[in-house]
């Protein structure tokens, strides 16, 4: 694209799935090998306010705005590479039908890495991974009526 060029891209459509749209980023998580030192930094350096997990957590939410940083602890394995190989986090994009979009993609002949489900924080939503191999979770907020006790 030349400079100054805008790209739009919506998602297509199939049959009787109707139109999905990506609304914005919701979230991108990081992997971070020390936990209490990630929540030291973007929390107490930072500034960044604390919503879920903390430094003894495996996994933490700080809200940026009206999205969110999550780190995710990876661990390093005996052989001294990460247990998440060369994964570094993961990008989260709302959409308006979670389940729509897992459909399409599968009848599209992609393999998502988990089904769609509800999440305890409040999100349903399920992974695959682009042809790069990057981590791409696709997600809506549930309604109070719809989260599990």
């Amino acid at each position: 694209m030349g400079t100054g060029s805008t790209y739009h891209c919506t998602i297509g459509t199939l049959p009787k799935e109707g139109k999905v749209t990506v609304q914005h980023i919701s979230a991108v998580t990081l992997a971070v090998r020390d936990m209490a030192r990630a929540v030291d930094f973007y929390g107490a350096k930072v500034g960044l306010e604390l919503l879920y997990g903390g430094a003894a957590a495996s996994f933490t939410s700080f809200r940026v705005g009206d999205g969110y940083l999550n780190l995710l602890l990876v661990l390093p394995r005996k052989d001294g590479c990460s247990a998440g190989g060369g994964w570094w986090g993961r990008v989260i994009l709302h959409v308006d039908d979670v389940d729509a979009l897992y459909r399409r993609l599968v009848k599209a002949g992609l393999t998502p890495s988990t089904l769609p489900e509800d999440a305890p924080w409040g999100e349903r939503y399920f992974h695959i991974n682009d042809p790069d191999g990057h981590e791409v979770s696709f997600a809506r907020p549930l309604k109070p009526r719809d989260r599990q006790p």
